[in-house]
């Protein structure tokens, strides 16, 4: 199965036209990768589908780059007894 990292990468890459190799953990998903904000919104949808969790939307829109959603993600599945 493929690791939190990953699939991150994937989903952001399907949702924003994106190269998946061309993603860092360190890319900003606005200023590296040019999320708008429907598009943010929609990959916390789409993050939701692939990891069968549910997330703060506040919470997580706050997070900015794809390292901090990987461990955001991560932590959400730990406390809702989801396994990654």
């Amino acid at each position: 199965m493929a690791s939190v990292e990953e699939r991150v990468k994937k989903v952001t890459a399907r949702v924003l036209n994106l190269d998946v190799a061309t993603i860092k953990m360190t890319d900003s998903f606005t200023v590296d990768l040019g999320a708008e904000s429907v598009q943010s919104i929609e990959l916390v949808a789409n993050f939701e589908e692939e990891f069968g969790i549910e997330m703060d939307e506040d919470a997580a829109l706050s997070v900015d780059n794809v390292g901090a959603a990987v461990a955001f993600i991560t932590k959400v599945c730990k406390e809702q007894g989801v396994q990654i």
